[in-house]
Formats: C-alpha cells, structure tokens, sequence
C-alpha cells in the first residue's frame, strides 16, 4: 500500500494531502498595507491550529450590508470629545476629572429597546457598541479588578497609586449592565450584535505603554507618540514588573471571556490597538480561547493580523474592490467624530450616508455609520432624523441592496455617477444612479430579453429602453420624485 501510494500522480497526492478548509484558510488575508499597518509583528500564516469563523459566517457578515457603530463612554459627559483620544491633549488637573468622572454615570435617559426601535426605522442590519473604549470603562458587569490606575491630582507630577477597583457601570449611580440591556434588545428585534473592545486600557497602569498609554514605561519606544499627541514630555515610570504583565494578560483575557460567555451569541468583535510585539504570544493565546468560546464570532483584524475574519476602512470607502477573500465593512462616522456630535451641522446628511453605502456595496463591502448618545444616553434629533431618512430610502430601493453581490471584475461602475449591484440568484442587476439622469441614458450592460421589463424603484415606473450597440439605452423619467440615490431593475440577458 505505502509503495502504491508513492507512485500516484503529484497532483493526485496533492489532492488527498489538502482539504477545502485548508484551502479556504490559505485565502483569508489582509491586504499586506493593512496587514503591515496593524500589526506588523504577527507572523503572516495562522497557526496551523487556528481556523477562521466558517465560510457561512463570513456570507451572513456580507448579507449585513448597513450598520450602526455606538461610541459611548465617559467621554459621552463631556460633550467635546473626539473618543477617549482628547483625554491626552488635557491638562492634568482634567484628566483627574475624567477619571473621577464614574461617579456622575448615571444616563437615565438610555433605553435599548428604544435603541433598537430607531435602528430598526434606519433599516440597520446590526449594531456595534463599545464595551470599553481606550479610557478602560467597563459598560458590562465585569469581575475583573484594576490593582494600579494613575492619579493626575498633582500638575505635572503623575504618579501611580493601588485600588480595588471594576471601573465599570455597576460603581456608578446607574449600576445597570448596558451590555446585557442592549444584547438582550438587539436578539429581540433580530440585529446583529458586534462588540468592540480596546485591547488598550488606560486607566489600568499594568497595559502601559500600549496605544498610546498616558503612563509610559522607562524603555518605552512609544512615547514620542504620546509627547506629541499631548505637547509636553511625557513623565516616565519603571518598567512592568513580571507581576503586572500577568495581571495584564489575565484580565485582558478575562474580560473577552466574560463578553463571549456571558452575553449569548456574538456576531462580531471588533478588537482595537494592539499590546505589542511582547504580548503578541499570550495575545494569540487568547484569540485561540476566543474561538473555542465562539467558533463563528467575526473577529476584526486590529492587533492580531491574519487571525482577524474582517477589517474596517476607516474614514474611506475603498477606491476600488478588495483583492482580498476577507470582508470588510467601512466605518464612517456621520459627525466629525464617532461620539455624540453636539452640533446639528456638523451632521453629514441621508445623502453623504446612501451613496456610501451603495459605493461600499457595489465594491463587495459593508459600511457602518458612526454616531453615539450623549451623556444621558440620548441621540442627536438630527442625527436620527437623517439616518431614519436614510431607512425610508432602503424601504423604497433596497431591493438593490440587500440580497446583492458584487460583479465580476470592473463591473461595480460606470463612469462617476453610476454603481451596479446583482441580485445573489443572478436574475437582476442593479443601477443606482447617485445623481438624477437628464433624459436619455446609456448602460455598458448586455440587453436583457426582448420583451423585458427595467423598472425604477421606490416608483414601480416601467422604462421604456432598446438594444444599443453592446449596450442598452432608456429614457429616465423627467418627472419622477427627487430621491438621494435613483436604483434602475435590469433583468439579466440569459
């Protein structure tokens, strides 16, 4: 047997020697500038023990399409924040009060299934919701402990001090789990659930230096970032101890398995920052833990490279499709910031958020607006005003949207205006047209059968059109009701 075996053909062997999972987890990956920008340490091929979420949770990530992405935090009080970053741009004296900050918690204005209500309005698929942002507050009922947190109290002179502290919503007036509240509501109402979580921590002195950490360590090679992000030298501490890099690496894994176990399924976690070169081992460690607790969770790329299922363009949609097997969803934020936007102007509009969408789409991707409530857990009326514009528009077109594929090769576009869809049983594409057509219009796509009906949505108008060359031309309706985005039907040529 064994020498009959050696005589088979070389792609025979070949075959028996592969399987489609492995072949399928040699294409999952980042394009090398994401790859290289993220986490350059981390080796280029997973492990061999390491598999992806499965290829049906990779489709229902696609079938997503449009979501919601909740940045809410302490920085939520403040009303002025971009996020935690603006935290290292103050002064010590505010700092220490954004710490202390915890105490005023208390959003009683926040209601999920009101939450979901609105999303639902916006046609979201899913939502993202930021369990702990960079300033390391906790929105769920952690069991994990902060032993050394910094204290600001002295102008110029941090130092470092012990506590016995969760740093997490039940210490605050409010003591309600918003994580439970919102995964609860969101399996209610049927979206999808993504949970972000900073790997960073910044209110736990044994993570320094890592993302930016404002207590930096006395080898630090980061703290040149930190001195120019806050314009003053940076005070540094002794290195960690072998004590605080465990207690470190245990409550960072602790954490996820508190998210991953306690909350029911998860559909997505999107990590952030990275804990370095060093902690690359413990942290790969984890990810592995991740996947037994939940084998099809979607984990995003940050700080684990090729381990990741899905990356997020941030503040860009792509110029052109992907050249990669991995999803990924484009995150915008709809202000100028992911947080609460207190300013009505500042505001996109429906319009910026459609041809988004459909320009993500049509190239093979997802996107996902940006917006967060205010410190009494509240949403921008303008803000929910253009987003649920945004949902009536789906109602009308999203027939173009949703159960959709990219085309083939440069098939997503024609010239500046025009993206193309196609329906995922292959019967009908799509053309959205991002600015209103002025009469006659001509498409580089094959004619449909004679006889063939092109219908506009959101009007249900039939176009009259004909063959043309190796396209097809149609009048487009001089009277039709002002949309953000005008989607065309097209029945496929057999």
């Amino acid at each position: 047997m064994r020498t009959a075996f050696l005589l088979l053909p070389f792609c025979l062997v070949s075959a028996l020697s592969s399987s489609p999972t492995e072949d399928r987890e040699s294409t999952l990956r980042l394009p090398e500038e994401v790859r290289r920008g993220n986490a350059s340490w981390v080796e280029e091929v997973p492990h061999a023990d390491y598999r992806h979420a499965s290829a049906e949770a990779h489709q229902r990530f696609r079938d997503m399409k449009f979501g919601v992405r909740i940045h809410w935090g302490l920085y939520s009080l403040r009303g002025d924040t971009r996020e935690s970053w603006t935290f290292l741009e103050l002064p010590d004296e505010e700092r220490q009060k954004w710490l202390e900050s915890y105490r005023q918690w208390d959003p009683q204005g926040f209601d999920a299934d009101a939450w979901m209500q609105f999303f639902k309005r916006a046609e979201f698929r899913c939502f993202a919701i930021t369990t702990k942002h960079h300033e390391g507050f906790s929105l769920w009922d952690t069991k994990t402990r902060v032993k050394m947190r910094p204290n600001f109290s002295i102008p110029g002179r941090p130092f470092i001090e012990e506590c016995d502290v969760a740093y997490s919503v039940m210490e605050t007036p409010f003591k309600r789990d918003i994580i439970r509240e919102l995964t609860d509501a969101g399996r209610r109402h049927g979206l999808g659930i993504n949970l972000y979580f900073s790997h960073s921590d910044w209110y736990d002195v044994t993570f320094r230096p890592h993302g930016r950490h404002p207590i930096q360590n006395a080898s630090s090679t980061v703290a040149h970032q930190l001195e120019e992000r806050q314009k003053r030298p940076v005070v540094r501490f002794p290195d960690h101890t072998p004590d605080e890099l465990t207690h470190m690496i245990t409550r960072h894994r602790e954490q996820l398995r508190e998210l991953l176990n306690n909350y029911g399924p998860i559909d997505m976690l999107c990590l952030d920052i990275s804990l370095g070169e060093q902690n690359w081992p413990a942290v790969r460690d984890t990810i592995k833990l991740v996947r037994q607790w939940q084998p099809d969770v979607m984990i995003r790329n940050r700080g684990i490279g090729n381990y990741g299922d899905y990356y997020t363009p941030e503040r860009v949609v792509p110029e052109d499709k992907a050249g990669t097997a991995l999803p990924w969803m484009v995150i915008y934020p709809l202000g100028r910031h992911f947080s609460y936007e207190a300013e009505a102007s500042e505001h996109k509009g429906a319009k910026w958020v459609i041809d988004n969408l459909v320009d993500s789409v049509a190239k093979g991707g997802n996107f996902m607006v940006g917006i967060g409530p205010d410190g009494n857990g509240r949403f921008h009326p303008e803000a929910m005003r253009q987003l649920e514009e945004v949902g009536a528009w789906l109602r009308r077109n999203g027939e173009g949207i949703w159960d959709t594929k990219e085309r083939p090769g440069t098939g997503w576009k024609q010239g500046e205006h025009i993206r193309f869809t196609q329906s995922t049983d292959d019967r009908f594409v799509y053309a959205h047209f991002l600015r209103k057509p002025e009469g006659a219009v001509r498409l580089e796509l094959p004619a449909p059968q004679a006889g063939a009906t092109i219908t506009l949505l959101g009007t249900g108008d039939t176009l009259p059109w004909r063959a043309e060359g190796d396209g097809l031309r149609f009048e487009f309706p001089f009277d039709v009701p002002s949309s953000p985005v005008y989607v065309v039907r097209i029945p496929r040529s057999p």
